[in-house]
């Protein structure tokens, strides 16, 4: 008899059993086993879209295109709306996934086809969305129960006898969740998994904390071990951090090598690389948390250590420090080995402490695209947005377009004002809560609703874009309104219900969480305007969009300036004016009446540093913490000290208003480059090889020290990062002025090329307004003092 399931969906695959595609639903039921589904009744299909005035009832041309060993099952026609326009199509079922790719390019080709739709959505993807389930969501479905085979690493086997269905039960299980992290044996700078063992592998969970050793230079029993905890363990998420890049495929490479499967799936199958680049592991959802920490604006340098500290989970103060270049020594000198595995045990420990943040906020969106937990963070924001539409697509009887590729397609943006240079004091940030969002519903932009020049339309029935003139009808509501519409209202029924609740309760934190991922969807959607690898790409949409947001904040602009206040900047949905408390809050509530939209007070600038370039500028808050916007130095073209003195020379400035102060701390930081007085690991500049040696037209310095890194025997790869010192010399080109790191000594250093193009050259980004040269910081003369370049 069949029993009904409730199922929380963890990861979905599929696979050919038989002759016939089986959809694979790996989750954890409300009793708490790990079990996997498998549905054998969803079929494949796609979409055809005949030319205009052609009979949408010739299914028999394409019917002659069957072949025998990939049965069409059926051809059916419906009706459907394709850029908000009603159409006749043809659904074309068949019965295996791979044969729908070879089916549209035959198809495509009949004279009276216009084009060939939805071929390219992935099959398992279909499944979720047509199905309304999303991962990381409850669903019930009709089952029986199966055998289970040896290799399953589940508790039970089911067989699907009904289609799943939505459940509202919100609580996410209590999910096991594994972090690891290793460490290489890296004599010769960055590590090659053909020639440098594995010599640690750190694993951290809820239950314990392990240190996996090799036994000397030899790894193959240390990548068994791991195999086999995995096992054991049996996490439903693994976490690492550039686990994607370097952890997975290393491990790969060196199972590979010593002839070891590496199956940690549940399935008994080894990881693979899959869509976004990310690693999958079947049944478990391997996340890599180096893809979260890329959006965190205020980490600059994206270490583990720096986001670990970032996220409180632990103090770079408090962490075991090995230098990433001595690994190899800590490991061969049996003193200093106890320290390496208390570095690697707070790697991994760290990775878990970041995991256990971000896991809600990762649930929670992908809940909300439908992307599985594995794919959510690495895949971009634009197909994060996508799968989203494409959900409220298929719900509005709307064909979604195929993906094509497009020439980047430039058009003008949001309005940036020049900003007064200087330091200011008391400035207020004044943002536009989800502007661009919340203009695209009042003005009805959609790819649906636009209407080209050719074509009528009265003013009653349209808005008119200022500027670009692109109209919209203002009716029936576009697809973008009606998801905007949905994310807007979901988010406010979300923050009511928290109103309701305490901080502390566990149902607050899921809510949190939950109304993150909405903020984040709501606010990317207009970038996915823009982004020329849209599915649903128009660029008047985008046009449109950005003219309303210029005239937006153009009026805003106006309405300060008419009530007395100093604007000192604005960019794109926000304006930064020297504050009056009275003044600010009658300006927000004009602003509120007079445009429809909500501005509000985003924060306050104790102190707030401006240089003439846009986009350019940091600020002290009254509670002591300093944001950084636009002054990050390229972490390729600068060592790890010259990257350290911007911070510093910014952190003066804003927290003592001394120009002097600084210029003191950078002229000492100089004399001590020139005596030799700084590690030489602080020296090291790396950049990564993107291409194959012979194909660098232009000597580079890193190629020029890959090169003699390779004469000297060391073996390279693409994707290698390369450590380089300059040297003395009498070239006047640095690539011809370069050493590995590991062939150079401090005395070798050109410490003049340090001390003025690299520390004085990134400290005069800031101090150059200040009228500082690069004279006054290199000689020894004194600078006079610059309290007064204070903005008025």
């Amino acid at each position: 008899m069949p029993k009904r399931l409730l199922l929380w969906l963890l990861d979905v695959s599929y696979e050919v059993e038989g002759g016939s595609p089986v959809v694979k639903l790996w989750g954890i039921t409300n009793d708490g086993m790990r079990v996997m589904v498998k549905d054998h009744e969803f079929k494949p299909y796609f979409y055809v879209l005949p030319k205009s005035g052609v009979d949408a009832r010739r299914a028999a041309e394409i019917k002659a295109l069957e072949a025998p060993s990939e049965p069409i099952l059926s051809i059916d026609e419906v009706d459907k709306k394709f850029f908000g326009k009603s159409v006749k199509a043809l659904k074309v079922s068949c019965l295996l996934p791979q044969s729908i790719p070879s089916y549209r390019e035959k198809v495509v080709r009949l004279p009276w086809v216009e084009d060939t739709l939805e071929a390219d959505i992935r099959f398992y993807m279909r499944y979720l969305i047509d199905n309304h389930i999303n991962p990381c969501d409850w669903c019930e479905i009709e089952v029986e129960p199966e055998s289970i085979s040896s290799h399953l690493k589940v508790d039970a086997v089911y067989r699907a006898t009904s289609r799943p269905r939505p459940h509202p039960k919100d609580e996410v299980p209590d999910l096991r969740v594994l972090a690891f992290d290793i460490e290489c044996y890296n004599k010769g700078g960055s590590p090659v998994p053909q020639r440098d063992p594995i010599i640690i592998i750190s694993l951290c969970s809820n239950l314990e904390k392990r240190v996996l050793r090799a036994e000397g230079h030899d790894d193959s029993k240390l990548i068994k071990e791991f195999v086999d905890f995995v096992e054991l363990y049996d996490p439903d998420i693994i976490v690492g951090y550039n686990s994607n890049n370097f952890d997975w495929p290393y491990l790969q490479s060196r199972a590979k090598l010593h002839g070891i499967k590496l199956k940690v799936s549940r399935e008994g199958l080894e990881p693979h690389q899959s869509v976004y680049g990310h690693i999958s592991i079947v049944g478990r959802a391997n996340l890599d948390l180096y893809d979260y920490a890329e959006d965190l604006a205020e980490v600059k340098i994206k270490t583990l250590e720096n986001v670990a500290e970032h996220m409180g989970v632990m103090a770079k103060q408090e962490r075991t420090f090995v230098d990433y270049l001595e690994i190899a020594d800590y490991w061969d000198d049996p003193a200093r080995r106890p320290q390496l595995e208390k570095y690697a045990e707070e790697d991994s420990a760290s990775t878990y402490g970041i995991g256990m943040e971000v896991l809600p906020f990762a649930v929670q969106l992908s809940r909300l695209t439908s992307l599985p937990l594995d794919q959510v963070l690495a895949a971009s924001v634009g197909f994060r947005v996508e799968w989203y539409l494409m959900k409220i697509a298929y719900s509005e009887g709307e064909l979604i377009p195929n993906r094509v590729e497009r020439r980047y397609e430039p058009y003008k943006g949001g309005l940036v004002l020049k900003p007064k240079e200087g330091l200011h004091e008391n400035v207020a940030v004044l943002d536009f809560s989800a502007m661009y969002p919340h203009l695209m519903i009042k003005y009805n932009i959609g790819f649906d609703t636009y209407i080209p020049p050719e074509e009528a339309c009265s003013e009653e029935e349209c808005n008119v874009a200022p500027e670009v003139g692109h109209r919209f009808r203002k009716s029936p509501p576009s697809l973008y309104r009606k998801a905007l519409e949905q994310l807007i209202e979901l988010r406010k029924q979300i923050r009511e219900e928290m109103k309701q609740l305490h901080k502390g309760d566990l149902r607050y934190t899921l809510l949190d969480n939950k109304q993150k991922a909405v903020k984040t969807m709501t606010n990317a959607m207009y970038g996915y305007l823009g982004w020329t690898g849209a599915r649903f790409y128009l660029k008047p949409c985008a046009e449109a969009t950005a003219a309303y947001g210029r005239q937006t904040i153009l009026r805003t602009i106006g309405i300060a300036r008419n009530m007395g206040l100093q604007v000192i900047y604005g960019d794109t949905d926000s304006i930064f004016v020297k504050y009056e408390e009275d003044k600010v809050r009658k300006f927000i509530e004009r602003v509120e009446e007079e445009m429809g939209l909500e501005i509000k007070l985003e924060k306050i600038y104790k102190t707030c540093f401006f240089t003439e370039a846009a986009k350019k500028y940091a600020g002290l808050t009254f509670d002591g913490k300093i944001d950084v916007v636009g002054f990050e130095a390229v972490r390729g073209d600068w060592c790890q000290l010259a990257q350290e003195v911007q911070t510093k020379v910014l952190e003066i400035i804003l927290t003592t208003k001394d120009v002097q102060a600084a210029v003191n701390y950078v002229k000492e930081l100089i004399r001590k480059v020139r005596e030799g007085k700084v590690e030489l690991k602080e020296l090291v500049i790396w950049k990564t090889l993107s291409k194959p040696l012979d194909e660098y037209e232009v000597e580079a310095a890193h190629v020029q020290a890959a090169k003699q890194l390779m004469a000297s025997g060391h073996r390279l790869e693409l994707g290698d990062k390369v450590g380089f010192v300059v040297v003395k010399g009498s070239s006047a080109k640095i690539s011809e002025r370069v050493k590995p790191h590991i062939f150079v000594s401090i005395d070798e250093v050109d410490r003049e090329y340090y001390a003025r193009k690299q520390v004085a050259a990134l400290a005069l980004r800031i101090l150059k307004p200040f009228g500082v040269s690069e004279e006054q910081l290199t000689s020894e003369r004194k600078q006079a003092s610059l309290f007064d370049f204070l903005g008025k």
